[in-house]
C-alpha cells in the first residue's frame, strides 16, 4: 500500500522541483586588474552588500555582469568563497576572458585614437573589465558550453553596421575586427533536478554614447536580436530543451534611447514568457540612473515550455536593512524566476 502510495505521489514530487534564476548586475568592476580581488578580500563594503544581496535571493542559478575576470579566475574564486562563508554554496561556476577591454591597434569608436577604451572589443581599460560570470548549485556542462565571444559583427545574419556619408564607420578595416559582443554571448548547460536547462547570458553596450552613426545603438540591437537567431537555428546549436534567457540587455522596452523594437520583439517572442518581475511595490524597474531616471533592463526570459512558479525583483521594502543593502550594492537589482518541469515537449 505505501509503494503504491509512493508510485502516485511521484509525478507530484517531480513537479514540486524548483529552479530558481536570477540575473544581477553587480557593478562589481574596478579601474584597474587586481583591484576587484584586492576589494573583495579586505572586505569591501559594496562586495559585502553583493553578497548580502545574493545571500537573501537564494538563487540556484545566477548571471552576474560586471564582474572583473582575469586569467587564473582568482576574483570569481574569491567571491565564490566569501559566498559560501556567508551562507551560500555555489560548487560550479562558468566564467571565460570577455571581449570587455580586448585591446585592438584600430579605432574603433571614430574619435581619431587609438588605444583608448572604447578601441577595445569592448569597452574597458583593461582585459576582462566588467565581465561575465554564471554561478550554480548544479552541475555545468562546460564541455557543451557554446560560447560566441569571437563572432564578427559583420558575420551576424542580417547584421547592420554603421555608415556616414564617408562609408563604413568608423572604418573597413575596424568593421573587419570588430566583434557583436560587447562582454560575451554564452549558453551555459546546466544539469538541474527538473532535467538540462540552457542558461543563454549576455550584456549589451549601452546605445548611447555614439554619434548620428549610431553605432552603439546598431550593437546593442544586433547583440539583442542574437538570441532570435540562436532560436531560429542560424547560429550554433539551437536549443532542444527548456531554456532561459538571464542577462542585461541595457534597454528598455519603451524608456530611454536605442532600438526599442529590439527587446519588444524578443519580450515577445512565442518560444519565451516574460513573466514581468516585480519589486514589493509592482514597479518593473531593474536600475535606475541619475541621468535618465528608472527602467527596466535587466531581464530572466524562460522558454515557454517551463512553468513559472513565481518571479520578482529583489528590492525591498524602503526603509529596511536590506534595501540598503541592495541600494550599496549596485544601482541595478537583482531578478529572479522560479521555474519548473515543462508542461510541454518544445516544438
Amino acid at each position: 500500500m505505501i509503494r503504491a502510495l509512493f508510485i502516485l505521489l511521484l509525478p507530484m514530487m517531480a513537479q514540486a522541483e524548483t529552479v530558481r534564476i536570477a540575473t544581477y548586475n553587480t557593478e562589481l568592476s574596478r579601474d584597474g586588474p587586481g583591484l576587484l580581488l584586492r576589494d573583495i578580500q579586505r572586505g569591501d563594503p559594496q562586495v559585502q552588500a553583493v553578497v548580502d544581496v545574493l545571500v537573501a535571493a537564494q538563487s540556484d542559478i545566477v548571471a552576474l555582469q560586471g564582474v572583473d575576470w582575469d586569467l587564473e579566475g582568482q576574483a570569481i574564486a574569491a567571491l565564490i568563497d566569501q559566498l559560501r562563508t556567508t551562507g551560500l554554496d555555489y560548487p560550479y561556476h562558468f566564467s571565460g576572458v570577455p571581449n570587455s577591454g580586448l585591446e585592438t591597434a584600430l579605432d574603433l569608436n571614430g574619435d581619431g585614437r587609438t588605444h583608448g577604451p572604447a578601441d577595445a572589443q569592448g569597452w574597458g581599460h583593461f582585459t576582462g573589465q566588467a565581465g561575465l560570470a554564471v554561478l550554480s548549485r548544479y552541475p555545468i556542462n562546460e564541455d557543451k558550453v557554446q560560447d560566441f565571444t569571437n563572432l564578427l559583427w559583420r558575420d551576424l545574419p542580417g547584421a547592420e553596421l554603421p555608415v556616414t556619408d564617408a562609408g563604413p564607420f568608423p572604418s573597413e578595416e575596424a568593421q573587419a575586427i570588430q566583434r557583436l559582443s560587447s562582454a560575451a554571448h554564452w549558453i551555459v548547460p546546466v544539469d538541474t533536478p527538473i532535467g538540462s536547462l540552457d542558461l543563454m547570458t549576455f550584456h549589451a553596450a549601452p546605445p548611447v554614447f555614439d554619434g548620428p552613426e549610431d553605432r552603439n545603438g546598431l550593437r546593442n540591437r544586433d547583440e539583442i536580436r542574437f538570441w532570435s537567431l540562436v532560436l531560429d537555428g542560424e547560429l550554433g546549436r539551437k536549443p532542444d530543451g527548456p531554456f532561459v534567457i538571464a542577462a542585461d540587455a541595457n534597454l528598455d522596452p519603451v524608456r530611454g534611447d536605442g532600438r526599442t523594437e529590439a527587446i519588444q520583439a524578443l519580450l515577445t517572442d512565442p518560444r519565451l514568457q516574460d513573466p514581468r518581475p516585480a519589486d514589493t511595490s509592482g514597479a518593473l524597474t531593474t536600475v535606475e540612473w541619475k541621468a535618465v531616471g528608472e527602467m527596466r533592463v535587466d531581464y530572466v526570459l524562460p522558454s515557454a515550455d517551463l512553468q513559472v512558479l513565481d518571479a520578482g525583483i529583489f528590492w525591498p521594502d524602503p526603509d529596511t536593512p536590506l534595501r540598503k543593502t541592495a541600494e550599496q550594492a549596485s544601482r541595478h537589482r537583482l531578478v529572479w524566476v522560479d521555474v519548473t518541469a515543462p508542461t510541454r515537449p518544445m516544438n
